[in-house]
């Protein structure tokens, strides 16, 4: 069995919606997981906050409006007067609740149930234009497998459960359409897997069924070498490794969520990303094989934030990293890169939530220095570090202020960090010389 997810761009338009049922028409039995119609889910979002702000005449003529648009798609998208009519109704009854939503007091969950609706939509419409056409298409909550533990991770042994329980038991179908994104949480209240969840949802779901394969379908023909919005002249990567894709997603490159490959590594199941727009094109695999070495890929990550954390003594004393650690663990903030000298340690955060605690806390044994407005620029491909051209890469940017280098924790990943003032620069340079000029070759 595959397993396909189709982003809001894919399922944007009536017209769009048509592409992903030609590309899904082919035989054999599949999952297809759907996000909400693009733009949707930031029209919930700017509904909840509405309400927050008990700005509700507002939020009731957003809901409104919004609703207006589902009835025009569902006029153009169906032409079966019974489908229609089913359709009509449904989409009605979750307009009616969410108008429900603005007299009741603002609440996370409240905000994750109406943020839930735009995958809810999508996908009931899109089951019924599927029955239209004549396939056989099941609808599969996904609020009744999908779950997230305690520890907001996925509840494998629950999914997989439920999931194979739901196929075992209801009508057969070729074709079965759950939404991406949303689930339970650990007792049982809506929730989601973040903005751009769809696709962690699509690769969770595969290893819950052992799929043959989870192909993640959007607007660009795969993972490219450099930022395209940023950089003219990028191509596609044919194949990458698990752990160079789960780089990239990390560090910058939108087309995945950077959680997506985890599920299916230790499952060797192949994931490929596909253009709805050009299905032709071959996109990129993902496995575990390795093509190649040298540099293969550039991604930035904005909104970086750099905290140098100096020791009050004159050298690094016994303990003073595990005490910077605890801080960030007790804030429960990640950090991307680190480095250290012999008196200070500067690392970086993409979470700002706790700095004005942290930094509190950091103060009791050292002196802090805080810088704003930087982006990390990533390099990733097989064995980078070991690379006879990599070191040559530096020259290239001796104009440009690298405020921080992390080499050498992944063979795969080289981090630098810069202001975001200087980060078009930098990617512009790096394709120069890594791509256009040919000097480090990556397959």
């Amino acid at each position: 069995m595959l397993v396909y997810k189709f982003g809001g761009t894919s399922v944007g338009s009536v017209v769009n919606m048509n592409h992903v049922k030609d590309i899904i028409s082919s035989t054999g039995k599949k999952i297809v997981v759907l996000s909400a119609m693009s733009g949707t889910t930031n029209t919930l979002v700017e509904i909840s906050e509405l309400i927050k702000t008990n700005e509700l005449t507002k939020a009731k003529t957003n809901i409104n409006q919004l609703h207006q648009t589902y009835k025009a798609t569902v006029t153009e998208l169906i032409q079966q007067e019974t489908l229609r009519e089913d359709v009509s109704t449904y989409v009605a009854s979750i307009f009616d609740a969410l108008l429900a939503c603005v007299n009741q007091p603002h609440s996370t969950l409240l905000h994750n149930t109406i943020v839930a609706n735009g995958e809810l939509l999508s996908t009931f419409m899109f089951s019924r234009l599927l029955q239209q056409e004549g396939f056989n298409a099941r609808l599969l909550p996904a609020l009744d497998f999908m779950r997230i533990d305690s520890n907001n991770e996925p509840d494998n042994f629950y999914i997989k459960q439920n999931l194979n329980r739901l196929i075992d038991t209801s009508e057969e179908a070729d074709i079965y359409i759950t939404q991406g994104f949303i689930c339970l949480d650990a007792e049982g209240q809506i929730t989601n897997l973040q903005r751009g969840g769809s696709d962690y949802t699509a690769t969770i779901i595969g290893a819950a069924i052992e799929a043959d394969e989870v192909q993640i379908w959007t607007d660009i023909d795969g993972f490219h070498n450099n930022d395209p919005r940023f950089v003219q002249d990028t191509t596609a990567l044919s194949h990458l490794s698990y752990d160079e894709a789960a780089e990239l997603a990390y560090f910058g490159a939108k087309i995945l969520h950077p959680q997506t490959v985890m599920p299916v590594r230790s499952l060797d199941i192949p994931l490929r990303l596909k253009n709805t727009m050009a299905p032709e094109a071959h996109g990129t695999l993902i496995t575990n094989q390795i093509h190649g070495e040298g540099i293969k890929a550039i991604a930035a990550k904005d909104g970086i934030t750099a905290i140098k954390i100096k020791s009050v003594r004159m050298l690094l004393a016994h303990g003073f990293l595990k005490k910077v650690f605890e801080v960030f663990e007790k804030y429960e903030t990640s950090i991307d890169m680190i480095t250290t000298s012999e008196i200070a340690v500067s690392l970086t955060i993409d979470d700002v939530t706790h700095l004005e605690a942290i930094t509190e806390e950091l103060e009791k044994f050292a002196t802090v220095e805080i810088d704003d407005y930087m982006s990390i620029v990533c390099l990733v491909g097989n064995q980078i570090i070991y690379h006879p051209d990599t070191p040559e890469l530096f020259q290239v940017l001796q104009d440009v202020n690298v405020r921080m280098i992390a080499y050498g924790g992944s063979n795969n990943n080289i981090s630098l960090l810069v202001n975001t003032s200087d980060k078009l620069e930098t990617l512009q340079k790096l394709q120069r010389y890594v791509f256009e000029e040919s000097v480090v070759v990556g397959v």
